[in-house]
């Protein structure tokens, strides 16, 4: 099957997609938010409790081509090289973006600046970067596609661009907001508050109030006679011993802060940059079956409130724009579930997966897959451009449904894509040389004090979820990993129960 029938989302994440992009395009709100003036500069406070305002300004932020999920095939002794220079080509982004933020009165007095000073710069640490990836894969005998060379030039994005969502076809499910997406039907000029994130989002744009969203939550697909309809649940925890890093071991082994965000772990508690597969198996777990090592790990979400974190100081905390306190899960459900028109296989050992993009606000929404809503209300309205607000007594819910159809060979791939797929929304059905596994599905529930958008665009009680800086903290680009790893034959305990159609835990 071609490339985008592997991309297919579940049901609930296309119809989510299309959906939330709608309510962000509607009531003349922007996706894209806009920009405030950066915590570095001098006329501006970087810390005004939860509503924070400063000057404007017309670029939101650095749009660069994904290098790494262009990459095919690269041989297995070429792929720590390849993730080291990936990391570097994340980090030169980052660093120009934090360039970007810090230097808005430039900005202002001389209109070639960004170009001369940060745009032009950044293209050329990102030609020698791609050159020494074509090298890494070359020198061991593979063949590198020379079209990647092409992906070294960056633009910039003003507040009134969007890549993420701006040309979904909404299916008719366009939404009245609620007002509250006030204050920024302003041509692109007038921000709304950023809640303490120095000038970084979330803006009032990324607010909705779920109570005012049109039902757009699809039923699933009718179970075959061959359907496997059981379940599994792992019983991990929420992190509440806080063991967090910013590294991405699965993208960037062997890179220290590789993700530029924080991350919550549960199950494995050996998880870091230079963890390896002996590392995981003897890292020890939070999962009461103690057969369970896998690794489960999403960024946190933070609350808006000026809280200086015991991070505000570090890398993929404050130092990448990151701040403010970090919210511990009420509850997090790991469940496996079954396909609906086969039977699935174990998982194999040490399978990699990442749903969802933690870059696509400016990557697009080909392999977004995000979903927010509030409890009382997941089975009717699943957000994915925008944060639910709550209303009294309902809960901020963050949901998850990997890929459940893997290719039989490889636990992991070049791009970390390719290896796994969805399966077809209507059907259940994997595609072509594929194989369906137990489908790894999570679900968050956050106790967040209620945002509440004022008259003037501010935003009380904001929160966001943690990204890389210049994805501008943006619901869409939420995102969960997985490491299965298992001892005892749990693997094959988990498929055989779903596969007879038990409920087991």
């Amino acid at each position: 099957m071609g490339r985008n029938t592997r991309k297919r989302r579940t049901p609930l994440a296309a119809k989510a997609i299309a959906a939330s992009a709608a309510l962000a395009l509607g009531g003349g709100g922007l996706i894209w938010a806009n920009f405030y003036a950066s915590a570095h500069e001098s006329n501006n406070q970087a810390w005004g409790g939860n509503q924070t305002k400063a000057a404007t300004a017309q670029v939101a932020t650095i749009s660069c081509p994904d290098v790494g999920q262009k990459l095919m095939h690269v041989p297995y002794s070429a792929r720590q090289g390849v993730a080291t220079e990936l990391a570097n080509l994340d980090k030169q982004i980052t660093e120009a973006y934090t360039r970007l933020a810090s230097t808005r009165n430039a900005q202002a007095s001389d209109p070639s600046f960004v170009q001369n000073a940060i745009v032009g710069p950044l293209k050329d640490k990102r030609t020698a970067t791609i050159d020494r990836i074509r090298i890494d894969i070359q020198r061991v005998g593979g063949s590198f596609n020379n079209a990647l060379s092409q992906l070294a030039a960056c633009t910039t994005q003003a507040a009134n661009q969007t890549t993420a969502g701006g040309q979904q076809n909404n299916g008719g499910q366009q939404q009245n907001n609620g007002g509250q997406q006030q204050g920024n039907n302003n041509g692109g000029q007038q921000q709304g508050n950023n809640g303490g994130q120095g000038g970084d989002g979330p803006a009032a744009a990324d607010f909705v109030d779920i109570t005012k969203v049109a039902p757009n939550v699809q039923g699933k697909p009718q179970n075959s006679g061959n359907a496997s309809t059981g379940t599994f649940i792992t019983r991990c925890g929420v992190n509440a011993n806080q063991n967090h890093n910013s590294d991405n071991v699965i993208v960037a082994p062997g890179v220290t802060n590789g993700a530029h965000h924080v991350h919550d772990y549960v199950g494995n508690q050996k998880v870091n940059a230079f963890s390896s597969n002996q590392t995981f198996l003897q890292g020890g777990t939070s999962c009461q079956n103690r057969n369970d090592l896998s690794a489960y790990y999403w960024p946190v979400i933070r609350e808006q409130d000026g809280t200086q974190e015991k991070d505000a100081n570090a890398d993929g905390g404050g130092k990448d724009l990151n701040v403010g306190k970090i919210l511990v899960a009420q509850q997090a459900q790991i469940k496996y579930v079954g396909n609906p028109s086969s039977k699935v296989v174990a998982m194999p050992q040490f399978l990699r997966i990442i749903t969802g993009d933690a870059k696509a606000f400016v990557n697009g929404t080909a392999n977004a897959n995000a979903h927010w809503s509030c409890t009382g209300f997941e089975n009717k309205v699943q957000l994915t451009t925008q944060y639910p607000i709550c209303p009294q007594g309902s809960k901020v819910v963050r949901s998850f449904a990997f890929q459940s159809c893997w290719d039989g060979v490889n636990i992991d791939s070049a791009n970390h894509r390719t290896h796994v797929a969805f399966a077809d929304p209507a059907s259940g059905v994997c595609p072509n040389g594929f194989k369906a596994i137990p489908q790894l599905t999570m679900r968050l529930v956050y106790n967040v004090p209620q945002p509440v958008v004022q008259a003037d665009g501010t935003v009380k009680n904001a929160y966001a979820v943690d990204g890389f800086p210049e994805e501008l903290h943006k619901p869409i680009t939420d995102h969960d990993d997985f490491i299965s790893v298992t001892n005892g034959g749990l693997a094959n305990r988990i498929a055989n129960c779903i596969n007879n159609g038990q409920k087991c835990a």
